[in-house]
């Protein structure tokens, strides 16, 4: 079946309702017949382009690692000597040690800090042996086992369990009070220099 050209035809526009000649209609996307001046192109958003997933994998994974072992800095003379009491508690905030650990301390022999005098805390340091406690035994390559304090009180009061633990060390101190220095350090005996 053949249609006419329709060069002397008119057609009715579906958007405004005018008059217009056949030849210059055009069918929109959305079915209207309309004339070319207002014809409207489909708007983008109603063409969403297709979006693939996200990967959900690396091409190489890798596990996570465990954390090596290191050393944390303890706070100006750690360590609490008693006389006459081979148990020496340390100071040492949030340590989370237990009793299967085993710990060492480096750089015990500098100088430090007791009150307001500055001295050095000795333990044989410079020839001054104010707590009768050789550096070298703190420092011990063998390390300690590390005890929970749980007496609860310091020489300056009452604090928490969790910042303080007690070593045993082999030799008696012959005087009371803090010492160890301004650096030392402690860690799990595993850490390597």
């Amino acid at each position: 079946m053949a249609h006419a050209s329709g060069k002397y035809a008119i057609a009715i526009s579906d958007r405004s309702g005018l008059q217009f000649p056949y030849t210059e209609m055009v069918k929109e996307w959305t079915g209207a017949w309309v004339h070319t001046s207002e014809y409207e192109p489909k708007a983008p958003q109603l063409m969403p382009h297709e979006h693939s997933p996200d990967p959900q994998s690396l091409l190489h994974p890798r596990p996570a690692r465990v954390a090596p072992d290191t050393t944390r800095l303890l706070p100006v003379d750690p360590f609490y000597f008693t006389s006459g009491s081979t148990t020496v508690k340390v100071r040492a905030p949030g340590h989370g040690f237990t009793t299967s650990d085993t710990i060492m301390f480096w750089n015990a022999t500098n100088s430090g800090t007791e009150g307001t005098t500055t001295q050095f805390q000795g333990m044989g340091v410079q020839g001054t042996d104010r707590f009768g406690v050789a550096p070298s035994e703190l420092e011990s390559a063998s390390g300690y086992t590390p005890t929970p304090d749980t007496s609860n009180v310091t020489p300056n009061g009452p604090d928490l369990e969790s910042n303080f633990f007690t070593i045993t060390i082999s030799s008696t101190p012959t005087a009371t009070g803090y010492g160890g220095g301004g650096l030392v350090f402690v860690g799990p005996i595993t850490v390597s220099a």
